[in-house]
């Protein structure tokens, strides 16, 4: 988690081809981007973070779109060192505090955060952030939260018009990012736009 904050961008990737999974890890190092979330929205997910943490044993590989304790047990199996979900259950959480796997549900209203917080956790996923109310959105949560330490991880509409303007906020730890990495640029293996817009992408984040 705190090389997430460090970081401060996390490429969000859908993987629809295990051997799309290496070179796009290897795409990301070359932009200066050490970590990657690969989301479960594929059968190619698992393989794919094994293809990476193998190849990569010191890139920060983390699962993403988590809806149930089998798939935290399953990306957990494939090598994954954090989990991610869109939304926040409990039982989903709790399955992966007890194996050990750091966690970063999705919450949207105060009373998401609410139960985040219940569950220990402070680093949290605003999504979808745009559609959800963007800054304006983060600043009001900020109001009655920000005291607990609590912080964000923004996604959802996040792209590198306001990427700038998210990591401003004091309340927000990273952004998420999935413009640099979009799926139709990974199935044609185009790495040379993906490696220009990472670049990009790391600017932004004062890298």
């Amino acid at each position: 988690m705190e090389y997430i904050t460090k970081t401060r961008i996390v490429p969000v990737a859908v993987i629809d081809r295990v051997e799309n999974a290496e070179p796009l890890a290897e795409t990301l190092r070359s932009a200066g981007i050490n970590i990657i979330e690969v989301t479960f929205r594929t059968d190619a997910a698992p393989e794919a973070i094994r293809a990476i943490v193998k190849t990569f044993p010191d890139m920060l590989v983390g699962a993403g779109t988590l809806l149930d304790i089998y798939q935290v047990e399953e990306a957990a199996a494939a090598g994954a060192q954090f989990g991610v979900s869109p939304g926040i259950n409990r039982w989903v959480i709790e399955k992966a505090q007890s194996i050990d796997l750091p966690f970063i549900p999705g919450v949207m209203t105060p009373s998401d955060v609410e139960k985040g917080l219940s569950l220990g956790l402070k680093l949290l996923k605003f999504f979808p952030a745009e559609p959800a109310g963007g800054l304006k959105m983060l600043n009001a949560l900020a109001g009655p939260y920000k005291h607990t330490g609590v912080r964000f991880i923004p996604l959802g509409g996040v792209n590198a018009k306001n990427a700038a303007e998210y990591l401003a906020s004091p309340v927000v730890a990273a952004i998420g990012g999935s413009w640099f990495v979009d799926g139709k640029l990974i199935a044609a293996g185009d790495w040379d736009r993906i490696r220009e817009l990472a670049t990009e992408a790391v600017q932004i984040a004062g890298g």
